[in-house]
């Protein structure tokens, strides 16, 4: 039986940097399969660190991903094939977290999933910095979207023998 994690991650106390920790609060109101774990882990590193050698078959971060569309755009990346680089790693912090500064902890600490993908949201301009609680309008509206994206990434993950779902671009929202 396979085993997959959703890993939402972000800050609830900066704006639309809570992206992942929303949609993961949407896919708890719907029905996923036994396989299927379901985490917010908000900025603790160190936990997804543990949970990335965990023996999962495949995981799914949601986060919010600046990558210079419009605010609300939804991003399927697989890292193997896109990459993180253009995202900037940093040293591992317990107070924040960087998806690239986990990833290579994970790697150090032990076997690392096989199959990563990242399904992310262009958050509006300075609002996943910004010291308030709330998402971007854009970016609620963009949650029930990507949660019904991992929905289907997990569907295609389950009812194949391989981990290769069709990765798309961006979504518009």
């Amino acid at each position: 039986m396979k085993r997959i994690l959703i890993a939402g991650i972000g800050n609830i106390f900066h704006g639309d940097d809570a992206f992942g920790c929303e949609v993961v609060r949407e896919l708890n109101r719907r029905p996923l399969p036994e396989e299927v774990t379901v985490t917010d882990f908000g900025i603790r590193s160190y936990d997804l660190v543990y949970a990335l050698t965990d023996n999962f078959d495949a995981v799914i971060l949601v986060d919010a991903t600046p990558r210079g569309t419009a605010p609300g755009t939804l991003y399927l990346i697989d890292p193997e094939l896109d990459g993180f680089k253009e995202l900037e790693s940093t040293s591992l912090d317990a107070h924040t977290m960087n998806p690239v500064s986990v990833l290579e902890t994970a790697r150090l600490v032990g076997n690392l999933c096989p199959k990563l993908f990242l399904v992310g949201c262009e958050p509006e301009a300075g609002t996943a910095e910004t010291e308030r609680m709330g998402l971007s309008p854009k970016v609620q509206a963009a949650v029930p979207e990507a949660a019904t994206m991992v929905v289907a990434l997990v569907e295609n993950l389950l009812s194949t023998n391989q981990h290769e779902p069709k990765v798309a671009g961006p979504v518009p929202a």
